[in-house]
């Protein structure tokens, strides 16, 4: 027995059990810096995601579940003022819905389910971000449907000019409707003034394509590029060709296939579910520091109750020349710089520099990284 307990197999076991423990009594959350600054008085910024996982984000939490901790002290609540700011302030978030409108479509008598099933994800997504509609056929170009608004009404109204849609080509560009569609996402967001920018392609479609304008290789080189990177996709495929299309190589962050008419709403019920769970995980943290000059390393804390976990991040700031006059305003929009984009690595917590005005979508460990 004394053989047993000792030996190397038995040791790794109990090695093994212990970090599993270890694991469920702590830590768990991921939490990625996405941008961070600082600005006098004594004002401090900070915009980041927490995760329980990959694709479980935590949503919902207050000022009151984060810490600060500045060179290893906690910083008192009261003295920074912390509070959680609207994330709007300093990001914009757009979803562009790509629709199939080949002859597939409109003449099987497809249009009106997902007309009706796209101004149902329309009204839901629409709440928190603005909205675009967009149709492809067998053109070469995507059609606007409904341009990036934030006025529901005016999304309902285009919606509905699809029940009649009419396409010149019949055909089917997939591949070339989705390098277009997320072309002209990227071409919207440009457009707007704020830091921080969020794009999701939401692509519905009920095959392959038979246009062949643009080769899948093409398509996909496409959406590899770094510009896209931060950028989510999902497909919503509907019919009896969506298996031998391979949605998912396009749908990268989730995909949902219908087998007919019936589970097409429910299928976009999903997408707009799993969108706004992603966009609940940004927070906006803003604080006023009791530093006054120096350098000084901030940790931030999160600390979730449903589920218990916690995690945290770090970087370092300079605070020469802070202090009041005038007094400290928590509610003062942030001032990110948007030359600095450096996206953090997989595998690290930390979203780069101090201005770094990209975040990294994938789950990554958000463990105490300092950067510097």
């Amino acid at each position: 027995m004394k053989i047993l307990f000792c030996s190397p197999a038995f040791r790794i076991l109990l090695a093994a059990l212990f970090a599993l423990s270890s694991v469920a009594c702590g830590g768990g959350l991921r939490v990625n810096r996405i941008n961070s600054a600082q600005k006098k008085p004594n004002n401090v910024w900070v915009f980041f995601s927490v995760d329980a996982g990959e694709d479980e984000p935590v949503g919902g939490l207050t000022a009151e579940d984060f810490e600060i901790y500045e060179d290893g002290d906690l910083v008192s609540k009261f003295e920074s003022k912390q509070t959680i700011q609207n994330p709007e302030v300093a990001a914009v978030m757009y979803t562009m819905l790509l629709v199939d409108m080949s002859g597939s479509i409109t003449e099987s008598g497809q249009a009106d389910a997902l007309v009706d099933a796209a101004q149902s994800f329309s009204d839901r997504v629409g709440k928190s971000q603005k909205v675009g509609v967009y149709a492809f056929d067998g053109e070469v170009k995507i059609h606007s449907v409904v341009p990036f608004t934030e006025a529901q009404g005016s999304v309902q109204g285009g919606l509905e000019g699809l029940r009649t849609y009419k396409p010149k080509d019949t055909s089917t560009n997939l591949h070339g409707g989705v390098v277009e569609g997320i072309r002209e996402l990227k071409k919207q967001l440009d457009k707007d003034r704020r830091p921080l920018k969020f794009g999701t392609l939401v692509v519905f479609s009920d095959g392959t394509d038979r246009a062949n304008r643009v080769s899948r290789e093409d398509m996909l080189k496409e959406l590899d590029k770094e510009e896209y990177e931060n950028y989510q996709i999902f497909v919503v495929g509907v019919g009896a060709e969506i298996e031998k299309a391979r949605l998912d190589e396009i749908g990268r962050d989730g995909t949902e296939l219908a087998a007919d008419q019936a589970k097409v709403k429910e299928s976009f019920e999903k997408i707009a579910a799993k969108i706004e769970a992603h966009m609940k995980r940004f927070y906006l943290l803003s604080y006023c520091t009791p530093a006054r000059a120096g350098e000084h390393e901030v940790e931030i804390k999160a600390i979730s109750k449903d589920p218990s976990a916690s995690g945290s991040l770090a970087w370092k700031f300079n605070a020469d020349g802070f202090g009041p006059p005038p007094e400290c305003d928590p509610n003062t929009p942030p001032s990110f710089d948007l030359k600095a984009t450096t996206p953090a690595p997989d595998g690290d917590g930390d979203g780069g520099g101090s201005g770094g005005a990209k975040a990294n979508f994938k789950a990554s460990a958000g463990v105490k990284v300092d950067a510097k």
